[in-house]
Formats: structure tokens, sequence, C-alpha cells
């Protein structure tokens, strides 16, 4: 068989036994892998679910070497060459999975890339604007985690004008169906009213649209401008293109990978 040149092994991704000797935690094995981060793979680790060499391990913390097979559900990893960290600019009718059941279109049909990339967080189908999709799950875990307050902004079109004292009530943070929601900043459109700026540190499920029509307001329009140090100037909707080298250092600066 013949033995492929260095020229040859670039852009692959390759099982773990071409890699040289050398070792690893298991937890940031899977975490390089692209298939989760590192708390998750300590999950999966404890649930039993992590073979290597045909073996079950539980133990965290354990060290293996890149000769060693290892599995996760009964499915070989592969280390990935490189890490992808893709900016699109969300179009309505978009579905943030990576599958849809549906056959709807996905935010990674999008994109075209070598590499499986994955939705960080989710922005409601009608909702458009900034998504970052990556295969990096130890800065797509910290991104979504609420300790590192990743800032997000959206431009919010309501059904009628924003009264100062909803805006003042909102801004204070609310408690809606027993789900706290923290403070924001609002920046109302003095020429219209019904346009509305917010910035928020949380990401729940549905947070601007819950919040709204807690007051009695339903949310027209809605567009992530800002997803911390990202936005989508310049782009149209629909478009991607990878962050720079900058753009990856301040996004993993934000969260404490750097």
């Amino acid at each position: 068989m013949k033995k492929e040149s260095k020229e040859e092994m670039q852009g692959k991704e390759f099982p773990l036994e071409v890699y040289s000797k050398s070792r690893i935690r298991l937890n940031r094995l899977i975490a390089q892998s692209g298939l989760a981060s590192r708390r998750k793979a300590d999950e999966l680790i404890a649930s039993g679910v992590v073979k290597v060499n045909g073996k079950v391990v539980t133990k965290l913390g354990t060290v293996v070497s890149l000769d060693d097979l290892v599995t996760v559900n009964g499915k070989p990893i592969k280390l990935l060459q490189r890490y992808d960290y893709i900016l699109v600019n969300k179009p309505k009718d978009v579905i943030c999975t990576v599958k849809d059941e549906k056959g709807r279109k996905t935010i990674v049909d999008l994109v075209n890339v070598r590499n499986k990339v994955y939705p960080v967080g989710r922005l409601d189908r009608n909702t458009t604007g900034v998504i970052l999709l990556t295969n990096d799950g130890e800065l797509a875990n910290r991104l979504m985690h609420p300790k590192y307050q990743i800032i997000r902004v959206y431009n919010v079109g309501l059904d009628k004008p924003l009264k100062p004292e909803h805006a003042k009530e909102i801004s204070q943070g609310v408690e809606i169906d027993g789900i706290k929601y923290g403070k924001c900043e609002l920046l109302i459109d003095f020429k219209d009213p019904k346009k509305v700026q917010v910035a928020l540190t949380e990401g729940k499920n549905h947070e601007i649209k819950n919040i709204f029509e807690h007051f009695g307001y339903e949310v027209k329009k809605l567009n992530r401008k800002v997803f911390g140090n990202l936005t989508t100037r310049g782009m149209k909707r629909g478009e991607w293109r990878r962050l720079t080298k900058k753009e990856i250092h301040d996004l993993k600066r934000l969260v404490g990978l750097l």
C-alpha cells in the first residue's frame, strides 16, 4: 500500500492510528474531535458510553495515547486537523439545527466547509442575523454558558409603540411563569417607538418574544446584530464567511480560553 505524502495528507481527517504516539486526557481528545465540549465529554465518560480499545472507561481524568482506539456510543472518533469558525447572516425560514425532520432548510445548508460544524445556540425560524457555526466544542460551550455574560444585541420591531414604563420594567429584569429574565439595556427609536434595540447577556429560549408578549406586544421582526464581538456588518442575508484570526482570538479571550 502506497504511503501518502505530507502534501496528500493535508486537509483530511484521519483515524487516531495515523498520529504519532503521545498522551492526552480522554475528555480533551473527545473535545478536540469536535464531538463535544470537555464538560460534555466528562458526562459521556461518566455515563459509560466511551470505550478505549474496547473497554469501557468511566474514570474522569483518564489519559490515553493517540494510538488508542477510542469510541463513543460505538463509533470511533477522529481528530480534526483544524477547527472551523463560520459566521452566518441568517435569513428567515432557516432552522438552526444540523438536520430538520420536516426537510426544511437548515443553517448548515447555507455553508460549504469540509468539516462538520454546529450552530452555537439557536435563533428562531423567523429571527435573522448573527449565528456562529463551529466544531470547537469547548468554545461553543463557554459562549453559551451564562457565567461568561456574552453580549447579544437585537433590533426588535413591535406591533405598537413601546411605552416608557414598560421599557423601564423590562430593563430591570422580569419574572414570567416562574422564569427569571435578567436586566438588559433598551434603546427606543423616538422617531418610531415600535423599533427597539435590546442588549442582554442571557440568551434564554424565546427570551425577547416572551418578555414583550408578557407586556402585550407582538414581536413582528427580530434581528440579532451582535453576538460577543461578532457582527454581520457588510454581509447580506444568507451570506457566510470564516472568522478572521483576530475575531477568533477576541472571541476566545471573552470566555477565558486565552
